[in-house]
């Protein structure tokens, strides 16, 4: 059995929030076993999985993010949608726009440390699109 929502994220600031709440409130119960799929309509924001406890964790991905991918660097060719628009799409790409993880015992089979995070990579990206999908 396959159900799926789509919700509207609230506009999140730049950088990298942890919505596991966000995702369960929104499904509600859980099917015995299967898989969460994600996919965020967007090409300049993302999702991950990564640590949920230390908040130093997204502090230290954001220096390193805008290290590799600056704003306004001087060889980015497309810069109309803004200094923060071409590095957003790298971020983007390279971390993706989707995610599936295993639903054991009707829990998300993540591990220990491991929480879901949308990733805003532009300064004001507004509300994004997610679309949740449960294969049972």
């Amino acid at each position: 059995m396959v159900t799926q929502k789509e919700i509207v994220l609230p506009s999140f600031p730049k950088g990298f929030h942890l919505i596991d709440g966000l995702v369960l409130d929104t499904l509600g119960r859980l099917p015995e076993t299967g898989l969460l799929h994600l996919f965020l309509k967007h090409t300049s924001a993302a999702l991950m999985l990564n640590e949920n406890a230390d908040p130093d964790v997204r502090t230290d991905l954001d220096t390193l993010f805008n290290r590799i991918a600056p704003e306004g660097a001087p060889f980015y060719t497309h810069v109309l949608e803004g200094a923060d628009d071409m590095p957003a799409h790298f971020k983007s790409a390279f971390l993706g726009t989707s995610l599936t993880i295993p639903i054991t015992n009707g829990r998300l089979n993540t591990g220990t440390w491991q929480g879901i995070y949308f990733c805003e990579f532009r300064n004001h990206g507004g509300r994004r699109k997610l679309v949740l999908t449960v294969i049972s």
